[in-house]
């Protein structure tokens, strides 16, 4: 049996970058070499090259993407909820500042406006540099407004604008806690132009972080009346992760895979890598143990009490 590597060290010229994902589980991947690292205002930035993923962001000393298998984590945070939607046409992002997920909203010919509100204006300028191939210009597109400013304080001041809203924030701890609390989560459904407005945010891990997982879809539904959640394994996070799609009245569980199909080819979107019409009905469809682990009780997220029963620290 081959020797165990201990986490953080250096195999010859490659160091074993470990990454918990709770304090008894995690993962680790090989990185050749580290591109470029700095210090932002609020946060410490760095851009590693790695074997398995290719260019790797970190924040904070915690993975955010991988440029090789991005899609698998930018596309479930755009795609159902903008196929779900009968016309989007205003566009919300709450951080997000590498730039996939604006590539992955723009591809929408519907898409008029599209708000980008992210508090660290250097990660922009950062992935603008080093992450061509996330981002692909889409910063550059005159349907985008890019604002530096707090997620939370931006959704406030623009009430009833917006078909959807997508919150694409780091783990809720440090500058991202108050903005999974029920009372954001109130000021995003005013945000909303209409009913048929719906919210998207990554809702963790319901293995390696499930009592958070729980609080997030608890809290949601002390606001929303339709909250269903997608499902699918992300290589870079090493693990089963989740998705929440929130809407005063859309039901996207619903919502027929032709009809997915039917707005994508409407709005020349092909070759996604991981959605499409029969994925939309697999990836939220859960498995027994969530469904069980969802029917526990679960506490609402405060502004009050914002901090979560899972154990979720910076390394």
């Amino acid at each position: 049996m081959q020797k165990p590597v201990r986490p953080g060290v250096k195999t010859g010229k490659k160091r074993i970058f470990f990454e918990a994902l709770n304090p008894h589980f995690g993962y680790f991947y090989t990185v050749n070499r580290t591109l470029c690292k700095g210090v932002t205002e609020f946060q410490q930035i760095e851009l590693v090259e790695t074997d398995e993923f290719g260019k790797v962001l970190l924040l904070d000393n915690i993975t955010q993407i991988g440029e090789r298998c991005e899609y698998s984590y930018h596309e479930p945070m755009v795609h159902p909820a903008l196929s779900c939607h009968p016309k989007p046409e205003s566009v919300l992002v709450i951080g997000g500042g590498d730039g996939g997920i604006l590539r992955e909203v723009l591809k929408y010919r519907t898409v008029r406006r599209v708000e980008l509100a992210e508090l660290d204006g250097e990660v922009i300028e950062f992935s603008k540099q080093y992450l061509p191939s996330v981002h692909q210009k889409a910063f550059d597109d005159p349907r985008v407004s890019v604002n530096i400013t707090d997620g939370r304080e931006f959704t406030r001041k623009h009430p009833r604008e917006f078909d959807v809203i997508i919150m694409d924030m780091t783990d809720p701890f440090g500058p991202s806690k108050m903005l999974y609390s029920k009372e954001f989560f109130r000021i995003v459904r005013t945000s909303m132009r209409d009913d048929n407005g719906i919210f998207v945010m990554h809702s963790e891990s319901p293995i390696s972080r499930p009592s958070t997982f729980a609080c997030i879809n608890r809290t949601l539904r002390s606001v929303f009346t339709h909250v269903n959640q997608m499902y699918t394994y992300i290589q870079m996070y090493g693990v089963l992760w989740s998705f929440a799609l929130a809407s005063p009245a859309i039901d996207t569980v619903s919502v027929r895979s032709r009809t997915i199909d039917s707005r994508l080819k409407k709005n020349g979107i092909e070759n996604l890598m991981v959605y499409n019409g029969r994925t939309h009905g697999a990836m939220q469809t859960p498995y027994p143990f969530i469904t069980s682990l969802l029917r526990k009780p679960a506490r609402i997220i405060t502004d009050r009490n914002p901090d979560f029963p899972d154990e979720i620290t910076s390394q």
